[in-house]
């Protein structure tokens, strides 16, 4: 764990200069049946009042007979935030069969160095961002060394947050910011921290992006050399005469060989090797040896830049995974040679390869995924691509077109989904009222950006996102966002925007908006509900006046509702 004097950076409160605010609001009644709904199908415990959440962790129970949805809903649900306004149309278009289109995406995807993104330049250009593009010692020397305003030195981290909303929501390389929520949360750093939320650009451009479709032991020497993970897991004070393993345990334990591979209390010699004498697991002992490889890895305070200081490294013999490693090595040697063999150990393979295929594809991915995964993983570890062929090969497997249900979208997904689905989106500027309020919201569902504390990230099992709390607060944040005007008093969310007039009663926007938020027709019940929903007892063919307020508020709200029915939190 990170220690304990780390700052305190408080986040945002609600900003409310002319923006309404929902909170304190009793869900419609539709949202409550749809979201007792889905906890008699997940094993949620249906919602008792307004004000009352259950926030306990459950288990999803989902039907094993669930129909999985058109390829190009999976494909685009699991290697992106969901289908936007054409999106569907435009994986359809990519060859004649299934096989074609995915082979066709997932390899354009692979490669989003080759994919233009004009919209989302413009974009982040309109934002105003001036710290996205600042060297690592620029970031240190603006908003470290200068010693500015608070509000200067956290700008790194509020422009990367605000930034990587609107990469989610409006790039073309869905598949880049997929692994980019996902290496962040396996190498998790509490971005409030002091240092880090100064240097956050680095961390997310450097060390993050950089190489999420590299090779994972350049990735590893990057995030252990990085000012963010030496301070936040203390190795910036690692020394000879006081070692920290805080570093070391989270190595092994987290970033590589992974818990399910530690024995615990037991000597070096006890454990198991395989065919090439290695050791299959770790002990205690291999984290205090690797505390004393890694002593002296620290950062210089003036610059920002990684630093070794030999006299805080212990010099004496050591033996890490069967590795013996002798005494006066030179620099940074012992430390490299942990680096070397974690990233090529069959248990990191492992770790890695399970870890991406439940992102991918499910929260109990089959073993035979895992295992050619990870097959890849050490087969290519000394390739320059080495994690885009890890990826591909859970991509392209048989599972990951196959198997849907048995997983469930967080509430960034939620959110971001939704809003890709209505073609909304704040401008997400600095000291923009909107975007304050909607990351204020937004944090309240549970999965504030770069905010989890301890170093395992935000969890990834359906069962730790499926309490009744996080679903309210999720839905109030969807509702919000659809809901809301923006600063120029001009509606986000323009219910008349592409819609036919033949499709404007409620049975025809229900069609509709299901269509366009699931990527498919809904089960009947839902229909029929959302149809209720919009008709108020009325004809449900008779078409609306989507110019009247009262009427566009009641099809937002219904969009938020599909936006949080069962089908749409499937994964």
């Amino acid at each position: 764990m990170a220690r304990a004097e780390h700052l305190d950076i408080s986040r945002r409160g609600p900003f409310e200069g002319g923006v309404r605010s929902h909170r304190g609001r009793s869900p419609a009644p539709s949202l409550r049946r749809l979201l007792d709904r889905l906890g008699r199908r997940s094993g949620v415990r249906a919602m008792r009042s307004a004000g009352t959440a259950t926030v306990r962790p459950v288990t999803w129970r989902l039907a094993a007979s669930t129909e999985p949805p058109p390829l190009a809903v999976i494909a685009l649900s699991r290697m992106g935030f969901g289908p936007a306004p054409g999106d569907l149309e435009r994986f359809d278009a990519l060859g004649m069969t299934d096989t074609a289109r995915l082979e066709a995406h997932v390899e354009e995807q692979l490669h989003p160095e080759g994919i233009p993104d004009p919209d989302l330049e413009a974009r982040l250009a309109a934002a105003g961002f001036t710290t996205l593009d600042k060297s690592a010692s620029q970031l240190w020397a603006d908003h470290v060394a200068a010693k500015p305003e608070w509000k200067v030195r956290i700008q790194p981290l509020l422009e990367v947050e605000r930034a990587t909303f609107l990469r989610a929501l409006h790039s073309r390389c869905q598949l880049r910011e997929v692994l980019a929520d996902f290496w962040h949360n396996h190498f998790n750093v509490y971005a409030w921290d002091y240092y880090a939320a100064a240097t956050w650009a680095a961390w997310d451009r450097d060390v993050i992006r950089a190489h999420l479709l590299g090779n994972f032991r350049d990735m590893l020497q990057a995030v252990a050399t990085a000012p963010a993970m030496l301070h936040y897991l203390n190795n910036d004070i690692n020394t000879n005469a006081g070692p920290n393993e805080n570093w070391a345990r989270e190595l092994l334990e987290l970033h590589t060989l992974g818990a399910e591979n530690y024995l615990g209390v037991r000597l070096q010699s006890e454990v198991p090797v395989d065919g090439e004498g290695i050791p299959v697991a770790y002990v205690d002992a291999d984290v205090y040896e690797t505390t004393r490889c890694f002593t002296g890895w620290t950062f210089d305070r003036e610059t920002g830049e990684f630093l070794y200081r030999e006299d805080w490294h212990d010099r004496f013999q050591k033996n890490v995974l069967g590795l013996f490693l002798p005494a006066d090595q030179a620099p940074l040697a012992d430390g490299n040679a942990v680096l070397d063999r974690v990233a090529s150990h069959p248990g990191t393979a492992r770790h890695i390869a399970g870890k991406l295929c439940r992102r991918l594809i499910a929260d109990d991915p089959p073993e035979e995924v895992v295992a050619a995964a990870a097959r890849v993983f050490l087969e290519q570890r000394e390739a320059p691509d080495q994690l885009r062929q890890v990826v591909r090969s859970i991509l392209l497997s048989e599972a990951f077109r196959s198997t849907w249900g048995r997983k469930v979208k967080r509430p960034f997904e939620v959110v971001v989904g939704a809003m890709r689905a209505a073609g909304v989106s704040p401008r997400f500027s600095l000291d923009e009222s909107v975007t304050d309020h909607f990351l204020w919201t937004f944090d309240r569902a549970g999965q504030a950006l770069f905010s989890h504390r301890a170093p395992d990230g935000y969890p990834d099992m359906a069962g730790d996102w499926l309490s009744t709390g996080t679903l309210v607060m999720t839905w109030r944040t969807v509702n919000w966002i659809l809901a809301t005007d923006d600063d120029d008093d001009v509606r986000l969310f323009d219910v008349e925007a592409g819609i036919p007039e033949e499709l404007r009663s409620p049975a025809g926007l229900a069609e509709y908006w299901i269509g366009r938020v699931l990527g498919r027709p809904g089960d009947p019940g839902m229909r029929r509900e959302v149809v209720d929903f919009l008709a108020l007892g009325r004809n449900p063919e008779i078409p609306l006046d989507l110019g009247d307020e009262g009427v566009a508020e009641r099809v937002r709200n219904a969009v938020a509702l599909i936006a949080m029915s069962p089908g749409f939190l499937e994964r």
